[in-house]
């Protein structure tokens, strides 16, 4: 049976500062979705992902993809801290994937001084309750990190792995990103929204490919949910969607 967190008893920072995680990129860029939209952000990517969702655009973060390279801890902070932005994107693959490790990162990430902001882009078939925890009983995870969970469709493939109970632990710093891909996706929207979603920004963002954001306006008027916020990936207005590292 997993671990919980409480099990997890994670060592002294000069001995975890040591482990290692595959890795995709890290990088510094803008934020180019949810409510840090626009802001410089550090982009933390790790390698490895529990899902394998359709329309995916990252699909060279898992296998039979190979990560980029390994890195310890240390030197993905010392990475980090080279930049000058003040806010984190931890990304994927799924990037609490890693149980233990990904626990150490983020408190690692969380001890920067200049960092203000680290929001965890997870796929929401991960339990949240160990990393929720550490935002209980850690005044620096708790001032600094929140989650953006993305609710996975019937067009992504992967519904039935989504742990709805991970909406009893969201609070009002925290963002539900829904990505609608057709009418029906939508209408799984409302259903999920109207059972389980109690705190946390609800953000609506459309398929690249086939849901065009006009029409997902339109269905957002016609269809209200009033406290959903459209929300357009502004990255790949800035450059090509295929574009790495930006």
């Amino acid at each position: 049976m997993p671990k919980t967190m409480t099990e997890w008893q994670l060592p002294v920072s000069s001995e975890y500062l040591q482990w290692k995680l595959p890795m995709v990129e890290i990088f510094e860029t803008i934020e180019g979705e949810g409510t840090g939209q626009g802001f410089p952000t550090v982009f933390v990517r790790m390698f490895h992902c529990n899902l394998r969702c359709s329309w995916c655009d990252t699909p060279y973060s898992y296998a039979p993809d190979k990560p980029e390279y390994e890195a310890t801890i240390a030197e993905i902070i010392e990475r980090i801290s080279q930049f000058s932005s003040q806010r984190i994107c931890f990304t994927g693959g799924e990037p609490l994937i890693h149980r233990e490790k990904s626990a150490a990162l983020l408190q690692a990430m969380a001890d920067l001084d200049h960092i203000q902001d680290i929001h965890i882009e997870t796929n929401g078939a991960i339990d949240l309750t160990p990393y929720e925890h550490m935002r209980h009983t850690n005044a620096h995870i708790n001032e600094k990190v929140r989650f953006v969970m993305d609710y996975k469709l019937p067009d992504s493939g992967e519904t039935s792995k989504m742990i709805h109970t991970n909406f009893d632990l969201l609070t009002d710093i925290d963002e539900v990103k829904f990505v609608i891909g057709s009418d029906e996706d939508f209408s799984y929207t409302k259903q999920i929204i109207d059972q389980y979603h109690g705190y946390g920004q609800v953000l609506l963002s459309p398929v690249w490919d086939t849901m065009h954001p006009q029409t997902l306006v339109q269905k957002m008027l016609a269809e209200p949910m009033p406290n959903a916020k459209l929300s357009m990936q502004m990255h790949k207005v800035i450059w090509h969607p295929d574009t790495r590292g930006v």
